[in-house]
């Protein structure tokens, strides 16, 4: 993984683990084309038993801004954004969202993990749920070329090793596509009602909401 000592260059170091390019995930340049993707505009993904796929969707625009995935007792939340070239977003971003989540009266916790550093998070419970009850999920994010790819964890992925196994292996098989259309660093990378690939199946069932 690519870090410096200087504080300004950690900001802007790229965060992604050693054979990310090999290993995921990978940037749509490094993916097999012959394989049977789930096309969803900026990711794809390999269909897998027992995977369930939602898109969610922002009310007014009805633009798909997340890709949640169902899988072995967890959730995945998946979002690509554009990122330079040259430098990364995820120890930046990172910091924001430990900030984010203090003022919710959430609390969080910088561990070293599968893909680098990542927050483990408790964060108040909202809606039905009991008072002063909370959640706990997972930050990662990694670095490609070009992107950036944030995911979120929640479930049984957060506390059993063999769970937390399966869904990091869900994140490596993510294939993003940035495209060449210029956008600004931080923009998500278009998203879109599912499209399988060469000789694929529905990666589970697909719903907006």
């Amino acid at each position: 993984m690519t870090d410096t000592t200087n504080g300004d260059n950690v900001a802007q170091a790229k965060s992604a683990p050693a054979d990310r390019a090999t290993t995921g995930p990978l940037d749509d340049s490094e993916a097999n084309a012959v394989r049977p993707y789930v096309d969803l505009g900026g990711i794809k993904l390999l269909p897998r038993e027992g995977l369930q796929l939602r898109l969610e969707v922002e009310e007014g625009s009805k633009r798909v801004v997340a890709v949640g995935l169902d899988y072995a007792g967890s959730s995945l939340q998946v979002q690509p954004f554009a990122a330079p070239r040259s430098t990364g977003l995820w120890h930046e971003i990172r910091q924001q969202i430990a900030e984010q989540i203090a003022k919710q009266g959430g609390t969080t916790k910088l561990t070293a993990g599968t893909f680098g550093p990542e927050l483990l998070a408790e964060i108040p419970a909202t809606g039905g749920g009991q008072a002063g009850s909370k959640r706990l999920a997972r930050f990662i994010g990694v670095d490609g070329p070009r992107w950036f790819l944030r995911g979120v964890i929640a479930g049984d992925a957060v506390v059993d090793q063999e769970a937390s196994a399966k869904i990091e292996d869900l994140f490596r098989s993510i294939v993003v596509v940035r495209g060449s259309t210029p956008m600004p660093p931080r923009d998500l990378i278009p998203l879109q009602m599912p499209r399988t690939g060469t000789g694929g199946g529905p990666a589970g069932s697909a719903s907006a909401g």
